[in-house]
């Protein structure tokens, strides 16, 4: 006989780890115990050592499919003729424990939910280990139910049973419930709750064109038909969000079909446990409502993830699924103050009792190159952490000021938030606050050190300099590409090619278009496009038209440019003569920016809406048939090379002058990006000898011009690297961040 010990740490908490080691403690004639603990999971087992070395080997190699186990440790100790496996009570000490993210509906608690004779029939709030709630309404570890929201809700005779017996599906299920003692729906009208079944009155709603918001599991999300365009244009005119496309959610994935074209990988991602929206291409003959994504050729489209979306997506195959906010204004999830929030967006209110302790959104991902790639890194994801090597001190990453996430490391793991927003907005800035002095709680983790952004007006560098604590300033596209190299563990020098629309540079220019070289800890700019200026400053980016213009009066010159925008003449002498005398014109290299004005000067968008609108549709309209290019002019001057857009610009505004189809410009300009990226690339390798390559920043959100550059370099003998773990935008930021504070540590 002999008896071991073992700490095992990761997400084990909330999976069904401990009914998974009492199963195999009895089927290998162990006896012992096991429980939950503030680092993870303790057990004792006793038995003969093969039955011992069997236990731990389907330990480590088939686990429950939701936990994540990061490290197994154990010895041997004396043998106490112990009899039986038990399960104890959890015990507390220093928190080191992880916390698994919300999980989406399983395929078990689905067919429960549809089952007649089952007693959680049609019942909301259905879960087990294997799904739900999770990260969304936990206060503390361990995972127990007394450290979450249903903490108040007492489990009737049979719940309580299911959760007692090791051998259930919802042995320790903490959001374990049925209709007699869990939560409940309410349906409110003018914060009036309605007699019926809220479900029914839903789908009433829902029928007749209403938009009603609904409570899921990390917010409110407002909804309506999608097939309706009268409902979906009120949606819009409400939210203030005029052509940004809305999210969907539909019924199946033969829904999903009808609608949109649907690979093997975006099939697996759709019905994958976390369920996220994926953006898909659509059908030319897709019969939503017009204005669901208006000009967009793509679909942001999500599978139903909780019991409660299962039962809505009856009265209607397809609903637009929009977060329940004003445009640019954090997600409502607080119960208090909703109905008066939420009155000028909802019709109706469809709301639950549970509270939610955080405000986690949805996940957006693409398919990119054969594999899953984040946009937005949330529910189903956080707060899993990510490997993250060197780095003994705590950090707190604060991110970027767009798309903001944060991040904590502790041990070589990184907590990267749920997707926080743009901190413009003072409500998001305080929901951020609240996030990071709740995640240091959750985590233990007390920072001894805190990295901001180099650029001096952002909230997450003013907040860091207010800190008190040691502070690091990293420039916003070393941060970019210190996320791919500590993503993929490259320790050795690496090109960093960072395309985006706007980061802080070391010359206090806006860059945007630049190549760098080095590694995790540091780097030095060797190249960047020719830099040119943004006429009225922030309002360039909402008027790509601008844009246009500065490029062009430095291609062909003033009055070339002054006849591409004839309505705007008179504008356009004023910005001119602003800029000649050096006001609000700042000067810049961002890569973002050009594409701005590649599609105005093919007359997609003078102005836009939403961030990065133009730049998509000039992605959609390209004509993948066309092979011509344009070509960069390179450039070596004494702080780098220069990539010269000049010719691109030129040849793009005679093609539109002589009527070429935006289509083929486009196309030409995608190309000619490929070709400036092999082209220096191949500079830089005789230079350097370095053949590996990051790529990173908001412009490779582009499926095609990431493509066209994957396949160039490959083609070529470059290793190239993408962000596969966190966004390429800035939600990817405090964990680029973090990896350079972790690896200065180190030196």
């Amino acid at each position: 006989m002999i008896r071991f010990r073992a700490q095992v740490r990761g997400i084990v908490q909330g999976v069904g780890f401990r009914p998974f080691l009492y199963r195999e403690a009895i089927a290998h004639n162990l006896s012992g115990f096991v429980k939950n603990t503030s680092f993870g999971v303790y057990l004792e087992v006793e038995g003969s050592l093969a039955d011992c070395e069997a236990f731990f080997t389907v330990l480590q190699t088939t686990p429950p499919p939701l936990s994540r186990i990061t490290d197994v440790e154990r010895s041997e100790i004396p043998v106490t003729r112990e009899q039986g496996f038990s399960i104890r009570q959890s015990s507390s000490g220093e928190k080191s424990a992880l916390v698994s993210p919300d999980i989406g509906i399983c395929d078990d608690c689905k067919r429960e939910l549809f089952s007649a004779n089952d007693r959680r029939y049609r019942y909301p709030f259905i879960n087990c280990t294997n799904c739900g709630p999770r990260f969304s309404i936990v206060n503390d570890v361990p995972y127990d139910r007394v450290n979450t929201s249903m903490a108040g809700f007492v489990q009737c005779p049979p719940c309580q049973h299911e959760y007692e017996n090791p051998l259930d599906r919802r042995f320790h299920a903490q959001p374990n419930a049925c209709a007699v003692c869990g939560p409940r729906l309410s349906f409110l009208v003018d914060g009036v709750e309605q007699k019926g079944d809220p479900v029914d009155l839903f789908a009433a709603f829902i029928r007749s064109g209403k938009i009603v918001a609904v409570k899921g599991i990390g917010g409110f999300h407002l909804a309506c038909d999608a097939t309706n365009e009268s409902a979906v244009n009120q949606l819009r005119a409400r939210k203030q969000r005029y052509e940004k496309p809305f999210a969907l959610m539909l019924r199946s994935l033969d829904e999903v079909e009808r609608y949109c074209i649907v690979s093997d990988e975006e099939r697996a991602l759709l019905t994958s446990p976390q369920k996220p929206i994926v953006l898909l291409q659509t059908h030319s003959e897709a019969l939503l409502a017009p204005s669901v994504a208006p000009g967009n050729r793509r679909l942001g489209v999500m599978l139903p993830y909780t019991p409660l979306h299962c039962l809505l997506l009856e009265a209607t195959p397809a609903l637009v699924l929009t977060s329940g906010n004003i445009s640019d204004c954090p997600m409502l999830y607080h119960d208090n103050a909703i109905p008066s929030a939420l009155a000028s967006l909802a019709d109706a209110i469809l709301t639950h009792n549970r509270p939610i302790v955080r405000r986690v959104d949805d996940s957006v991902f693409i398919v990119s190159l054969g594999s899953a790639r984040p946009l937005r890194r949330a529910r189903g994801w956080a707060p899993e952490p990510l490997p993250l090597k060197g780095g003994a001190r705590p950090i707190l990453a604060m991110g970027a000021q767009q798309k903001n996430t944060f991040c904590l490391v502790r041990k070589e793991q990184a907590f990267l938030s749920s997707h926080v927003g743009d901190l413009d907005d003072p409500e998001t800035e305080a929901e951020y606050l609240r996030e990071i002095a709740s995640m240091q709680r959750l985590f233990s983790i007390q920072p001894e050190m805190v990295v901001c952004d180099l650029h001096p007006d952002y909230v997450s560098t003013r907040l860091a300099h207010k800190s008190g604590l040691p502070l690091l300033a990293v420039q916003h596209h070393h941060a970019h590409f210190a996320s791919v190299l500590a993503e993929h563990d490259v320790d050795s020098p690496a090109l960093g090619f960072i395309w985006d629309g706007t980061g802080y540079g070391t010359d206090g220019t806006i860059w945007g278009g630049e190549t760098l070289f080095g590694n995790v800890a540091q780097s030095e700019r060797i190249g960047h496009i020719l830099p040119f200026r943004l006429f009225g400053g922030e309002s360039a980016v909402r008027e790509p038209w601008r844009i246009a213009l500065s490029v062009a009066e430095i291609a062909l010159g003033r009055a070339e440019a002054l006849s591409l925008f004839p309505s705007r003449a008179a504008e356009a002498r004023l910005l001119l003569q602003a800029s000649d005398a050096g006001l609000n014109a700042p000067q810049t290299t961002s890569m973002g920016r050009l594409f701005d004005a590649v599609a105005a000067i093919c007359n997609l968008r003078e102005t836009v809406s939403f961030e990065g609108q133009a730049a998509i549709l000039l992605e959609q309209i390209a004509d993948a048939s066309e092979q011509e290019t344009y070509r960069f002019d390179l450039k070596h001057e004494q702080d780098g090379w220069i990539y010269d857009w000049r010719p691109v610009i030129k040849h793009a505004i005679l093609d539109a002058a002589k009527g070429v189809p935006a289509e083929k410009i486009s196309m030409r300009f995608h190309r000619s990006l490929a070709k400036l990226l092999l082209d220096t690339a191949a500079e830089h390798r005789r230079e350097t000898g370095c053949s590996t390559i990051a790529l990173s920043g908001g412009c490779f959100q582009n499926e095609l011009l990431l493509s066209l550059c994957h396949s160039e370099l490959t083609q070529a003998g470059f290793s190239v690297l993408i962000n596969r773990l966190v966004p390429c935008n800035d939600g990817g930021i405090s964990y680029g961040q973090a990896a350079v504070a972790a690896a200065l540590q180190t030196k």
